[in-house]
């Protein structure tokens, strides 16, 4: 079962630091829900392995990530697979894009393609795309956290 999302988030930061930000591993692996591994395994590339849960179904996926089309501090295409044994699998890829925001901070924008087998496609596209959303709006929360600076007053 294939699915597209495509979306805009403005964060706190320049465009040099959500590049950076974006390129790190013990950032990213904060930032993406339910990921328990990300090790970097070359210049551009990643495994993976991550728990998540689509309606009844829970799994823990085991993949690789590949970053591509990298323009930095601009954007890349970043790509990847997984397997979640009797769960299924996944597979897709995403644009990245970061712009200056007006008024300060970077907007990033994203366009996602994605493939799912196995019982996870069995549940069908509603809750499929519903869950993806959410993973997508906690990811970009977390990401935005990590964002600030060390020590910083939370926003009242």
């Amino acid at each position: 079962m294939a699915m597209t999302m495509n979306g805009a988030v403005t964060l706190p930061a320049d465009r040099a630091t959500v590049w950076e930000k974006l390129n790190d591993p013990e950032i990213l692996k904060r930032s993406i829900p339910g990921c328990q591994e990300l090790e970097r395994t070359g210049e551009n590339g990643f495994t993976a392995t991550a728990k998540v849960a689509v309606g009844p179904v829970k799994a823990t996926f085991k993949g690789n990530v590949t970053l591509s089309d990298i323009d930095p501090p601009n954007g890349y295409t970043i790509s990847g697979e997984g397997q979640g044994g009797v769960a299924g699998f996944a597979k897709g890829g995403a644009k990245v894009r970061l712009e200056d925001a007006e008024g300060g901070g970077t907007v990033l924008n994203y366009d996602v393609e994605a493939q799912v087998g196995g019982k996870i496609a069995q549940l069908g596209g509603r809750l499929i795309n519903g869950v993806a959303k959410k993973y997508a709006d906690e990811f970009f929360a977390n990401f935005a956290k990590a964002l600030e600076p060390e020590g910083a007053a939370p926003a009242a």
